[in-house]
């Protein structure tokens, strides 16, 4: 079993910036996979980023050049750094990490937007 802790979220005007963990319980080192997703009210979950273990990324092009995916391996931490924030980003925001023994998601951290 595996738990994944996101931390990081809170509210925040628009414009401002925040920067998202996820702990991982295990070593994430052979983790090819990861990725951050968000879930708005009433929307269905979407992919904000991603990143490989040979830190190959992706991102929604709604997010692009505004946030920053990273992982550090030896704290088996995710992250994402969140620029220019807008009241659309408002969602919470999971984890979700594809260990060889199965996908693991985190339980979320609300992130809210004022305009």
């Amino acid at each position: 079993q595996v738990q994944l802790v996101e931390s990081g979220g809170g509210l925040v005007q628009a414009g401002a910036s925040l920067r998202l963990s996820c702990a991982a319980s295990r070593s994430i080192f052979r983790v090819n996979a990861m990725g951050w997703y968000r879930q708005a009210p009433g929307k269905q979950r979407e992919l904000v980023a991603s990143i490989t273990s040979a830190s190959t990324t992706n991102y929604a092009d709604s997010v692009k050049g505004r946030f920053t995916i990273s992982r550090d391996n030896v704290k088996n931490t995710l992250y994402l750094q969140m620029n220019s924030l807008k009241p659309e980003d408002t969602a919470v925001y999971l984890c979700h990490a594809d260990f060889a023994y199965g996908g693991y998601w985190g339980q979320g951290t609300q992130v809210t937007v004022s305009s």
